[in-house]
């Protein structure tokens, strides 16, 4: 594999050359790391504040892919049941109660959410590798741990691309 070198910000560049498996990953964690370059230097408040016409924030982002970390890699993947204060939250409510947690508590759930998440997958890797499938939806699918990071780093590029747009509204910072 080749060494792993950071951008300007500080963001693992994905394998040029890599395994599959490795590359996947590789993209994984550069968008993990676009999400923490994104919400990284803003308050409590910045964290706290929607973009007109959406009630999208960058803290209920945080809240929301850990959510998605857990229910991928924890549910899916390992095969677990979710602990709080996800099994008993409806779907989505993370997006309206982000506010009543502080930046550092938001940003210590999604990085503790990441940390599970890389367990499982270096766990799944070892185990059965990319092709191993995981009962999902209710028994109703099967995906490959291949498609659950394809599924993730979609997830991730998606919602940085709303974060992006909630950051420069904030304090006019703009990424790639």
């Amino acid at each position: 594999m080749d060494e792993v070198q950071d951008d300007d910000q500080g963001r693992p560049e994905p394998p040029l050359a890599g395994t599959e498996a490795e590359t996947l990953v590789g993209f994984l964690e550069f968008q993990r790391a676009t999400l923490a370059w994104r919400t990284g230097g803003l308050d409590d408040a910045q964290l706290r504040a929607p973009l007109h016409p959406t009630d999208m924030t960058l803290g209920g982002m945080l809240l929301h892919l850990a959510r998605v970390e857990e229910g991928w890699f924890t549910e899916v993947v390992d095969e677990q049941p979710l602990g709080e204060p996800w099994a008993t939250a409806p779907w989505g409510q993370e997006w309206q109660t982000a506010h009543a947690r502080t930046g550092e508590e938001l940003r210590a759930t999604w990085r503790a959410s990441v940390e599970r998440s890389r367990d499982v997958v270096q766990r799944a890797l070892d185990a059965g590798g990319l092709d191993a499938t995981h009962p999902a939806w209710g028994g109703q699918g099967h995906p490959s741990l291949r498609w659950v990071l394809v599924h993730m780093v979609e997830e991730y590029a998606r919602h940085n691309g709303h974060a992006d747009l909630l950051r420069q509204a904030l304090d006019g910072q703009v990424g790639e």
